[in-house]
């Protein structure tokens, strides 16, 4: 698989994970002397073994509180998008891991209340509104995302964003 954009709207289904998923679990210690393509294979294996082979681009990562705890390490928001993760929701992020994954283009979502979406569910993200729409019609809110962090996203991430900036001739600070 190869790294994706974020686009406003994307079809693709939910994989629901739950409280405190580390950042170990997504980027292996084992694994992380390999590249992206290798560590993403690994990705959240252990606790889906079938995440790494089944996730498809424009999935969903629904988890519970405090995605992402653990390590600084960016290749944990890296491996996500490199598998073609649309987004991640979840009621609350560790800190690090939200600023790392808005940094390499990973859209993460504050969305309080998951319960209704269900894991393997038909779900559209929508970026722009911060609202996932479910087949049947029903549709979850999320916490807006800030106009500036949107911006580095359609942009692909920080480093994108900024040389995109600089070649327009446009002041970064």
């Amino acid at each position: 698989m190869s790294e994706a954009t974020p686009n406003p709207i994307l079809p693709g289904r939910i994989w629901r994970f739950g409280d405190n998923v580390d950042t170990d679990a997504m980027a292996p210690g084992t694994q992380m002397k390999s590249g992206i393509e290798q560590i993403a294979r690994h990705c959240l294996a252990v606790l889906r073994p079938e995440f790494p082979q089944g996730v498809r681009r424009g999935d969903i990562i629904v988890a519970g509180e405090n995605f992402g705890v653990g390590s600084s390490r960016e290749q944990a928001p890296q491996a996500l998008r490199y598998l073609g993760v649309a987004a991640v929701l979840a009621p609350s992020f560790a800190g690090l891991f939200y600023r790392n994954a808005i940094n390499l283009g990973l859209p993460v979502l504050v969305c309080r209340d998951t319960s209704t979406l269900a894991d393997g569910a038909a779900a559209t993200l929508d970026l722009e509104k911060a609202a996932v729409m479910l087949e049947d019609g029903r549709r979850v809110d999320c916490e807006p995302i800030p106009d500036f962090l949107l911006e580095m996203l359609r942009a692909g991430g920080l480093v994108a964003h900024l040389k995109g900036r600089l070649a327009a001739g446009q002041r970064t600070a």
